[in-house]
């Protein structure tokens, strides 16, 4: 009883280890897109034409506060990402809002995390505001 009470104590200070450095190296890859602009583009095969495939940007703490997704003919859709107001760079996104190709919004998500971080739940909500649909998160451990 006692080696086990030992080895779960083991796992669970590892585990938090390791939370602590996901979460510093997710602060680390925030801090390089700071103001941060990204172009994706894309060239279909035996073609030399590039196209703007999709341009995120980020916040000047590093943040993705949009993601924009381009087609042929211009804007497929547009996700713009809020976090909780006067949070620091660690804050984890509370709400997406979803705009299709005429920039009208077709969808608002909303994100609910446990004491740790982890994403919980997921609401997905119509432009009325009327709740459309509801994803939970469940981490099962190997």
């Amino acid at each position: 009883m006692k080696r086990l009470v030992i080895i779960m104590a083991f796992f669970a200070i590892g585990f938090g280890a390791m939370a602590q450095s996901v979460s510093d190296a997710t602060i680390a890859k925030r801090e390089n897109r700071r103001g941060m602009v990204l172009k994706e583009w894309n060239t279909a095969a035996g073609d030399k034409r590039a196209f703007l495939d999709r341009v995120t940007t980020y916040d000047a703490m590093g943040r993705k506060i949009e993601e924009i997704e381009y087609a042929s003919y211009g804007q497929k859709w547009r996700v713009v990402s809020e976090y909780p107001e006067n949070s620091d760079i660690s804050a984890k996104v509370v709400r997406e809002i979803e705009y299709n190709d005429r920039d009208k919004v077709v969808r608002i998500r909303k994100f609910e995390y446990d004491e740790d971080g982890s994403k919980v739940r997921q609401l997905n909500y119509y432009p009325n505001g009327k709740l459309e649909s509801v994803k939970t998160y469940e981490y099962v451990p190997k």
